[in-house]
This record gives structure tokens, C-alpha cells and sequence, in this order.
């Protein structure tokens, strides 16, 4: 999970804090020395730990954290505050021509930081927001790279542009700006070629690019995994073409987080978006304080709402709401269905990251167990025990027997004792939602998120 390292090292510097009646300057220095080692394990620019412990220290020392009844809290706020400023504090936008002039946007990156499926996603998300997109093939090296994006396009319904691999990326720019004035479309995306590492010949095609067309914004795609070497690549290539903004990718991976909270003190740059998967879908704007929130182990439920409006079926939530108010009860077809709209939302893992703290009771040792006790091959085994169930007995949870429940394992290939263990969760399930009707829905119909 994302920053979980660094997340559990900041948590146990707060909670030592927060177990103390009141501060004073030795307390502070102390734990802003262990967050300073914290951020710089994490591969946080060196100066940029610096001069944010120093701002933290400088603040958490005043007399209104020292005589404040929750001196801990007061500290955990600063951080956040000083972690959200880091970042950028404001949400940025890709900045579009005004009216229904073209926005002609570079995207520009070394390979292997996925650059091409981030174009992809990208036109998705202005698609569904109005615009009408053109991807362009500029990447006339890379094997299979016009394919991909010609597949990606299809999938998301957007037109792509190519003249394969024997022009120059130019030439092919040029030709691209033609087509979308013939076919009316207002936003043109290039899919530029990538290196393995930053060279003059990569610099030049791109700089001969923007020469030959009116580019309004150049977006970097980096990968948040190569931490420190993001934010170098990110200050070589602004120095060199010139960039509007930086797409974060891989950032559901096991990323120390270093990327994250310094391209944008080194750079001066803002993060647009960060990539949270490997599906289409699965780009996010880039939030600050969310982020910054998601860093401290505070959780992000603002963006978990989001997609559940965004990716949960409505209709379906209403259903069930209305089912559960008749007293029908929670079938297996129920259970089925909430087990598809979790995995729209990224699976358990990405709902539990979001939202610490929200199940009462449970430490973070539980919720990783818990984790780890619904993975995806015990999810599959699920499916496949209630597909091998009749319709009768999917919509009649009270017919389950011992005789029908080895029926159920033969059909699903899984151990006996598998089935009992799924029943007894489906059960308990059961009781669950009898207590939770008209959580699934909202007033008028609109969806509103169980929380």
C-alpha cells in the first residue's frame, strides 16, 4: 500500500506525542528529529525535509501549542498543514484554451513510467467531463506503442490519430492538428517517445514539436515508485522544454512517498493527477490535503465518496435498500453484487486505506489481518461457490444444508471446510445489514455512501 511505511513511522511519532499532558521544546525537537530520519528514509529531497522540520519545529514550539489541552493533536495539525502547503495546498487544474479554441497538450516521460496508458486515462476523464479528445501517436520507436494506445483509445471511446512509425513524430503532430480541426475535436493529446534516461536527442525531437505546434500544456508522466529520481527528472526536463504540471504514476504500489512530497518544492510544478491502478479508470485528480491526510494515516473518505457516486450502480444500491427495509433479507445474489461494487472501488485494501479508524475496535494489525483474510483467490473461491449454487438457493440462504453445502464445494472446487467458512461470513454479513436499511440509499433517489 502506498506510503505505508512511511504512514506507520509518523503514526508512532504522534502517538507518543499525543500520550503527553503537555509539551515542551525537547519533546518537539525530539519528534521532529525522528519525522526528519522518517521523511528521509521515505527518499524526501534533503533540503526539503529540512526546511519543512524546521517550519514544523518553528510553529509547534509557540506558546498556543505548549498551553493547549491537546499539545499531541496541535502537532499532528502543524504537520498536516505544513504537508499540505508542501504539495501545493491547492487543487490545479489542466488549464484548457478558453471557448472552443484547440488545447493542443504534450505528454513527455521516460519509458517504463506509463506513459502511454496514462494518456489513455487522461482522455477518459476530460471525455467525461465534455471534451472531445484526439489522441496522437507520436512514439514511432517503442515496439507496439501506436497499439497500445489505439487499444487503450478504443476502450475509452476516444479517437486516435496515427500515421505509424515510418514519419517523424513532427510530421506526424502536424497532420494530427489538421484532423482534429476536420473532426471537430478540442482537445489534442501527444503521445510522445520516451528514453530509458534523459538524453539531447529525446530533448531536441520534443522542443522541435513544440516548435511546430501550438502547445498549451507539457505534461510529465513519472513513476512515484524511483522516488528521488522522479523529482531529478522531473527539474531536467523543465529545464530543458519546459513543463505545466506532473502525473504521478504507480502510486497504489509500494512507494516510500519521496516523489509524492517533493517535485513541487524542488520543481515549483503542480501534481494534476496521480495513477492508483492499472485500469483505465483508475486515475485520480491530485488532491494536497487528501494526500497529505492519506500520508498521516488519516484516511481520504472525500475521495472513496467520490468513487463510489462515480463507479457504484446506483439502481442497485437502491434495491437493496428497499429490500432490506421489506425485511426480504440479504441473499447470496446481494452478497455477489456488493462483492462486484467493492472491487470497483479498488478492493478492500484501497477502501481500508482510505478510511482508518472507521471500523470500531480494530487497530491496524486487525484491518492488515483483515486484509490479508480476503485476497483475491479466497474472493474467486466466493464467486465460485455462489455460481455453483441454484437460483433457489442463492435468493433462499435458509436452504443451505450439509448435503447441498458438499454439493457447493464439488461444484467450486474448494474444500468443505471453505464453504462453512464462507456461510458463517455470509451469515454474519446477514446480521450486519439488517441493521444498516436505508444506508445503501439517499433522499430522492441520489446515492449516498454508507459512512
Amino acid at each position: 500500500m502506498a506510503f505505508e511505511s512511511l504512514s506507520d513511522k509518523l503514526q508512532n511519532v504522534f502517538k507518543n506525542l499525543r500520550g503527553k499532558g503537555r509539551l515542551n521544546e525537547a519533546d518537539v525537537k525530539e519528534a521532529m528529529k525522528e519525522v526528519r530520519m522518517a521523511l528521509l528514509e521515505a527518499d524526501v529531497n534533503f533540503k526539503v525535509t529540512k526546511t519543512f522540520v524546521n517550519k514544523v519545529t518553528e510553529r509547534a514550539i509557540g506558546s498556543d501549542v505548549m498551553n493547549g489541552l491537546n499539545p499531541g493533536q496541535m502537532v499532528v495539525k502543524i504537520v498536516n498543514e505544513e504537508m499540505t502547503s508542501l504539495m501545493g495546498s491547492e487543487t490545479t487544474e489542466i488549464a484548457y484554451r478558453p471557448g472552443q479554441e484547440m488545447t493542443i497538450i504534450m505528454m513527455v516521460g521516460l519509458n517504463g513510467a506509463g506513459k502511454t496508458t496514462t494518456t489513455a486515462k487522461l482522455a477518459g476523464k476530460m471525455k467525461k467531463k465534455g471534451k472531445r479528445p484526439l489522441l496522437v501517436a507520436c512514439d514511432v520507436y517503442r515496439p507496439a506503442a501506436i497499439e497500445q494506445l489505439q487499444i487503450n483509445g478504443q476502450k475509452q471511446d476516444v479517437p486516435v490519430f496515427s500515421m505509424g512509425d515510418k514519419l517523424s513524430p513532427v510530421d506526424i503532430a502536424k497532420a494530427s492538428i489538421e484532423h482534429a480541426k476536420k473532426n471537430n475535436n478540442n482537445v489534442v493529446i501527444l503521445d510522445t517517445a520516451g528514453r530509458l534516461h534523459v538524453d539531447e536527442e529525446l530533448m531536441q525531437e520534443l522542443k522541435d514539436i513544440k516548435s511546430a505546434v501550438d502547445v498549451a500544456q507539457t505534461i510529465l508522466v513519472v513513476d512515484a515508485m524511483t522516488g528521488q529520481d522522479a523529482v531529478n527528472v522531473a527539474g531536467s526536463f523543465d529545464e530543458q522544454i519546459g513543463i505545466d504540471g506532473v502525473i504521478l504514476t504507480k502510486l497504489d504500489g509500494d512507494t516510500r512517498g519521496g516523489a509524492a512530497l517533493s517535485i513541487r518544492a524542488v520543481t515549483g510544478k503542480p501534481i494534476l493527477y496521480c495513477g492508483m491502478g492499472e485500469k483505465l479508470s483508475d486515475l485520480e485528480q491530485f488532491y494536497p490535503d487528501r494526500m497529505a491526510s492519506r500520508i498521516l494515516g488519516m484516511g481520504d473518505v472525500l475521495t472513496l465518496i467520490e468513487k463510489a457516486e462515480e463507479n457504484i450502480d446506483a439502481e442497485k444500491a437502491r434495491a437493496l435498500s428497499e429490500k432490506m427495509k421489506k425485511k426480504a433479507g440479504f441473499d447470496f445474489n446481494d452478497y455477489l453484487d456488493s462483492m462486484a461494487q467493492m472491487k470497483k472501488l479498488g478492493g478492500l485494501s484501497g477502501i481500508m486505506g482510505m478510511m482508518p479508524g472507521m471500523i470500531p475496535g480494530m487497530n491496524k494489525n486487525q484491518m492488515s489481518q483483515l486484509e490479508n483474510a480476503v485476497d483475491e483467490k479466497k474472493l474467486l473461491h466466493i464467486e465460485a461457490i455462489i455460481q455453483s449454487m441454484t437460483p433457489a438457493e442463492r435468493a433462499n440462504p435458509k436452504l443451505m444444508n450439509p448435503s447441498r453445502k458438499h454439493r457447493l464445494a464439488k461444484g467450486a472446487g474448494v474444500d468443505i471446510a471453505e464453504v462453512n467458512r464462507f456461510i458463517k461470513q455470509f451469515e454474519q454479513a446477514q446480521k450486519m445489514m439488517k441493521k444498516m436499511p436505508g444506508m445503501m440509499g439517499g433522499k430522492k433517489g441520489k446515492f449516498r455512501f454508507p459512512f
